[in-house]
């Protein structure tokens, strides 16, 4: 079952106005879902734990980074995220020619993956190691939604750090990289790797000939040897890079930049709340240029479609906090030990989602005031930044934005 969702962009210098790295993306999943925002600190863990991920469990490291995610309520896994050390990722469904009917058995899903790589990588390119392990030691599969039965895709995903961003895309277990230094890249819900392969699975050549998909002759094109058609997800990634580089045309590509690609609706880029798959929750990440001191800002809606929300910052502290407000309940009773999966009936609003459904025009129109005096007022606090200062004054940040978002409903 194809169905479009998703979009996830990064620009990177000489295209940036603060010299770093900027990444976004939307997360579009089945209608009625709801993404909520949660923060998980550092964690230490035992020899010999093991983890639950959404299906399956899979073996514990000693240490966890603090993450925070923008992640479907119903599910371990994350559509998207940040991580202390600087690295960002969000993923792609991609539909491929080693996709079947075992899709369904549970395994790892993709978004168990892009947590995976929060929790465990320093740097983007220790994310590719990260996944592509995992990928090939327990494989990737199983529903990718708890209302859809027959919703199943193999993943791709946009890795970034401030040096430098990766796009990693899979097919089964086999996968390509491609490292990306400067300038722009975007992915959809299509391969777009093609001869630039920078690292592979080292099966890569060898499944495709043995499921005939390559005779072994000429450049191997990793898209065109495992890629389904593209369909509407091609325009829209043409549509988007587009978008990246006419916004950054002049070098000055910044946060508000990465917020209008993200709120495009004639290029499907952003869809509304009546779609089949709306965008439910959407991230922008500013990271600061390497080894200049200043720390990164994360940019989360943590409500749909991103024209009706306002981004709110997040800066990692030692002592960060967040808001409960986004935070989907849970359920002691929860009927997803008990009633099969497509047959739950479980509200996982979180307050911030329901007052944010109800919300008027005029309170929607304050808001986008607030994001603007939000956005000045955190740009100065990253250009006044001073190597060494405390981020105490930040503990609260995201706090205090989504509190104050909550009175404007009230």
């Amino acid at each position: 079952m194809q169905l479009v969702s998703c979009d996830t962009f990064v620009v990177l210098p000489p295209l940036t106005a603060h010299g770093g790295v900027i990444f976004g993306k939307n997360s579009d999943r089945p209608n009625g879902e709801v993404q909520e925002l949660i923060y998980q600190p550092t964690q230490q863990h035992a020899a010999g734990d093991k983890l639950q991920c959404t299906f399956i469990e899979v073996d514990q490291v000693e240490a966890t980074q603090a993450v925070i995610l923008s992640k479907p309520a119903w599910m371990w896994g994350a559509e998207m995220g940040a991580n202390s050390s600087g690295v960002v990722i969000g993923n792609e469904a991609v539909w491929t020619r080693l996709g079947g009917p075992s899709d369904n058995d549970e395994k790892l899903l993709g978004m168990d993956l892009v947590r995976l790589g929060l929790e465990r990588a320093e740097t983007a390119e220790q994310a590719v190691n990260v996944i592509t392990k995992l990928l090939e030691r327990y494989g990737q599969g199983g529903p990718c939604s708890d209302t859809i039965p027959d919703f199943t895709y193999h993943n791709s995903f946009l890795i970034a750090d401030p040096k430098e961003a990766w796009v990693l895309e899979t097919a089964g277990k086999v996968w390509a990289a491609e490292r990306i230094t400067a300038g722009c890249r975007n992915i959809s819900n299509s391969l777009s790797i093609g001869t630039n392969i920078d690292r592979s699975s080292a099966d890569l050549k060898e499944v495709a000939q043995k499921h005939g998909l390559w005779d072994g002759q000429g450049e191997f094109n990793f898209a065109s040897v495992y890629g389904e058609n593209k369909g509407s997800a091609s325009d829209r990634e043409t549509c988007g890079r587009n978008l990246l580089k006419t916004l950054s045309a002049d070098n000055s590509f910044d946060v508000s930049s990465m917020f209008q690609v993200l709120r495009d609706e004639d290029s499907g880029i952003c869809r509304k709340a009546d779609d089949a798959f709306p965008t439910t929750g959407s991230q922008v990440s500013v990271l600061s240029a390497e080894g200049n001191g200043r720390p990164h800002c994360h940019w989360f809606t943590a409500t749909p479609n991103p024209r009706d929300s306002v981004f709110k910052p997040f800066i990692f502290t030692p002592a960060a906090r967040i808001s409960h407000h986004t935070v989907s309940p849970t359920f002691d009773d929860d009927p997803a030990k008990t009633v099969p999966r497509f047959q739950r009936q479980v509200d996982r609003a979180h307050n911030l989602y329901k007052l944010h459904a109800g919300a008027s025009e005029s309170a929607r129109s304050l808001l986008k005031d607030m994001e603007l005096n939000c956005v000045a007022e955190v740009n100065k606090f990253l250009d006044d930044f001073a190597p060494g200062q405390s981020l105490s004054e930040v503990d609260d940040l995201l706090k205090d934005v989504v509190e104050t978002e909550v009175k404007f409903y009230k």
